[in-house]
């Protein structure tokens, strides 16, 4: 990570913090990748888009939905399980996505869906879903290998869906949507990789509470999901997230009372961007004004950039580089998840 102290990063077997710093370098890669791909479908008969996938791929399938529904014409369903649904057949798009390409979820899921006469696009390094597609004669899209995590490869699996997308006429421009972000994340880059940057201030003043994250519509969700993941699998912590408006409806009401004991384990953190309507920026305040006495404290990151995918990956990436930040203040190594291993191998051998 240029221009970093390596002593900040603690143990890092995996280089996850090379890797994240490497993000505006994988998502301007990825580009190739998508204008790469051969064998699409006519975009014209598409009449709806289906994303498998799961863990750190399937965040990138909310990823392109979030980002999509202010652009595409059809609609955007992400499925995180082992079934696909009913409704696919043949005016179906169906990108699947498996950094190993041995999900068994996403395996079964494309088989059902293939079956039902779906055109496929899948994204995977290898393994079963690579051999499928060969086998199918589907579009292939490959993970580059020197990403150590699927998590540290949302480029890699979010960005050539959407040139994908634009090649077929559904997703006008994307392309140039990506050169911001890839703008945006290298300007951020620099705040990031400071001492006492951003992201690493917010972390040490979390520091053994639990973060919940909250953000505004399906831009901000994402951000909030993946910034909980990311506490999860680098910090291994628990971390919970929330989206403006729905919480207003709800989660809001279940911090009515144990204020003393909630001031002592959790800090909020209110992710904002520029796609917000007014009124979920109105409920921002009226949520930080309910929430200061009953949490340690309330932290703001603002997104920057231009267009909703530059403002969503900006999110995303202070997020990353904080929760590498909360494993190495506490001596973790942020790479390795054992207990993801111990449980995909008890069900292999189910």
């Amino acid at each position: 990570m240029s221009g970093s102290d390596p002593t900040r990063r603690g143990i890092d077997t995996l280089g996850m913090f090379d890797a994240t710093a490497g993000l505006p370098e994988q998502v301007a890669a990825a580009v190739e990748l998508g204008r790469a791909v051969e064998g699409l479908p006519d975009g014209e008969q598409v009449a709806n888009i289906v994303v498998l996938g799961m863990g750190g791929s399937g965040v990138a399938g909310d990823l392109l939905a979030a980002v999509g529904q202010q652009f595409l014409p059809v609609p955007v369903t992400v499925v995180k399980g082992y079934d696909a649904p009913s409704f696919i057949d043949r005016t179906t798009l169906v990108f699947a996505l498996s950094f190993s390409g041995d999900t068994e979820e996403t395996l079964q899921a494309v088989d059902e869906a293939q079956t039902s006469g779906a055109s496929i696009v899948a994204v995977a390094r290898g393994g079963q879903l690579a051999a499928r597609a060969e086998d199918l004669g589907v579009p292939l899209i490959g993970v580059p290998d020197d990403i150590p995590q699927p998590r540290a490869g949302l480029g890699a699996l979010a960005i050539p869906p959407l040139i994908v997308l634009e090649r077929m006429g559904l997703f006008p421009g994307a392309e140039g949507w990506v050169e911001s972000a890839v703008a945006q994340l290298r300007r951020r880059r620099d705040q990031l990789v400071a001492d006492d940057s951003p992201a690493e201030v917010i972390a040490r003043r979390i520091g053994r509470c639990l973060p919940i994250v909250y953000g505004a519509s399906a831009l901000g969700a994402v951000a909030a999901t993946r910034w909980k993941t990311q506490c999860n699998e680098n910090a291994k912590v628990a971390a919970f997230a929330n989206a403006v408006p729905e919480l207003c409806h709800n989660e809001i009401a279940g911090w009515g009372q144990h204020g003393d004991v909630t001031r002592q384990v959790f800090h909020l953190v209110l992710l904002r961007h520029d796609e917000e309507h007014p009124q979920e920026a109105r409920r921002f305040d009226l949520l930080a004004g309910l929430m200061e006495e009953v949490v340690g404290e309330i932290h703001t990151v603002r997104a920057e950039g231009e267009g909703p995918l530059a403002q969503v990956l900006d999110l995303i990436f202070v997020g990353d580089f904080m929760s590498l930040h909360l494993a190495a203040q506490e001596g973790l190594d942020p790479g390795p998840v054992p207990v993801l291993d111990e449980i995909k191998a008890a069900l292999s051998h189910g």
